[in-house]
């Protein structure tokens, strides 16, 4: 198994080469100089031109990619253009707010996907199992960047229960936390309802109820840990997804994370701070995967053959 999870790993290194050259070269494409950015375009052609070479701007685009690999492999993820902060330091102060809304948005779509997809399940067919996938198709259906201004309209502006933005006051997580885990949850809880439904046409399932065993007993010991391989493994792949989204939930909440970070050096075009952005949430999509394909392994030993 060992051997399988390093072959995955070792995987993983082209997929983020291409993330790494794909971000690079199309930043190079987006209108704007960020010469402008801290000179102003009103600047003297002669200070602008000084400014190009000390931030070695006017080097041909592939030295500078060279270079910049080059930085990576020795664990330089360069400096910001706008403040020569160090990008790698940056990224670390401002993934902490970043993976704390993260893990309260994912515990807040498992506390709502689990029983949402049980009561599915249980009353298939019935009116509650309608109202559940009503509700997971409108969590799917609903962007983030309308729904959360939405409950801002609504507990803060209107009901005035919740703070409007940032992270200081009490209770602000709450907002961002269910616009971000509203989707994960209602994706959950398709997969649980339709993993659950399978588990109980199992002979496993049939033998217990044979041997007189509760239903209780069954749906939530025999047939859940039946399910619980596929469900698991949409959550741990919905956690790079989750990170991709804070992009637009940060955004709209002010939140200082990474998504927030992001949008701010795409709009002062600070090249090595949006590529350390971009290559450090890719990273969490390649590692996501690779735990669910390790999960997959040690959950289910047939896929060791398989694979």
């Amino acid at each position: 198994m060992y051997r399988l999870i390093l072959a995955r790993l070792l995987q993983t290194l082209p997929t983020l080469l291409g993330v790494v050259t794909l971000v690079f070269f199309l930043l190079h494409l987006v209108p704007g100089d960020p010469v402008d950015a801290l000179l102003g375009e009103t600047a003297l052609a002669a200070d602008r031109e000084a400014m190009r070479q000390t931030l070695h701007l006017d080097q041909p685009l592939m030295v500078q990619y060279v270079h910049y690999i080059q930085g990576l492999l020795h664990g330089d993820w360069g400096k910001s253009i706008i403040d020569q902060h160090d990008v790698l330091a940056r990224l670390t102060e401002r993934a902490a707010a970043t993976f704390r809304l993260a893990v309260v948005s994912l515990l807040l779509a498992v506390l709502m996907a689990v029983p949402l997809g049980y009561i599915a399940a249980r009353r298939h067919g019935q009116t509650a199992d309608t109202a559940a996938m009503v509700f997971s198709l409108l969590g799917v259906s609903i962007p983030n960047f309308w729904l959360g201004p939405m409950l801002i309209f609504l507990f803060s502006v209107t009901l005035g229960w919740l703070p409007v933005s940032g992270m200081e006051q009490p209770g602000a997580i709450i907002l961002p936390a269910i616009t971000l885990g509203t989707a994960l949850a209602a994706i959950l809880s398709r997969m649980a309802r339709a993993a659950w439904l399978e588990a109980m046409t199992l002979d496993a399932c049939r033998t217990a109820r044979a041997y007189g065993i509760s239903e209780l007993r069954i749906w939530w010991r025999h047939a859940a840990r039946l399910a619980l391989l596929p469900v698991l493994t949409l959550f741990t792949l919905q956690l790079g997804a989750v990170l991709g989204g804070a992009v637009i939930t940060e955004t709209v909440f002010d939140w200082p994370g990474l998504g927030l970070l992001t949008i701010e050096a795409i709009q002062r075009r600070d090249y090595p701070m949006v590529q350390g952005c971009v290559l450090l949430i890719a990273l969490c999509y390649v590692l996501a995967n690779l735990l669910a394909d390790v999960l997959a392994l040690i959950l289910d030993p047939r896929q060791r053959h398989v694979a």
